[in-house]
């Protein structure tokens, strides 16, 4: 299984990279073999029945949410800029994550660093330590909603079992 979805990755990037002409797809599915044996050599990982399910879940779910949540950062942003005052209390914050995976840390980490006016600083454990333009509250539980719960909610059904 894990070598047919190797394979099967590698040569659809390719032949959206290519034209689909049929000596560039034969060079194509060579390609692919031979990195699918290596990959597959050297790399420990494993697809399960869930990869499709947690794909479209990004895909329709997690990305959508993330573009939303990035134009209503932008347009804080310029309101900000274009104020006269300019309504700024910078600071940094502590968050505490439920997510359990590497990977999905750095996902919500990029997240928040990719919305404009806050900054993933630091992941420790369990805990990502944030700078944003505007601190509004001292409670912890509210920093969480106001910055990370609802990617969190999303990633958690994307990266955790």
């Amino acid at each position: 299984m894990k070598h047919i979805a190797t394979f099967l990755v590698l040569f659809v990037i390719y032949g959206l990279l290519t034209n689909f002409v049929i000596d560039e797809l034969l060079i194509g599915a060579l390609v692919s073999l031979v990195l699918t044996i290596f990959i597959a050599k050297y790399t420990n990982y494993s697809i399960d029945y869930k990869l499709p399910i947690r794909l479209a879940v990004f895909l329709f779910a997690y990305l959508p949410v993330f573009f939303g949540q990035l134009v209503l950062a932008n347009l804080d942003v310029a309101k900000r800029v274009l104020s006269p005052k300019i309504p700024l209390n910078p600071g940094f914050i502590k968050v505490k994550t439920d997510l359990k995976g590497d990977f999905a840390k750095l996902t919500l980490a990029n997240s928040i660093t990719l919305t404009p006016g806050t900054l993933s600083v630091d992941i420790d454990g369990d805990y990502l330590y944030i700078h944003t333009i505007d601190v509004k509250e001292n409670d912890p539980a509210k920093f969480r909603q106001q910055f990370t719960q609802l990617f969190e909610k999303i990633l958690g059904v994307v990266f955790n079992d």
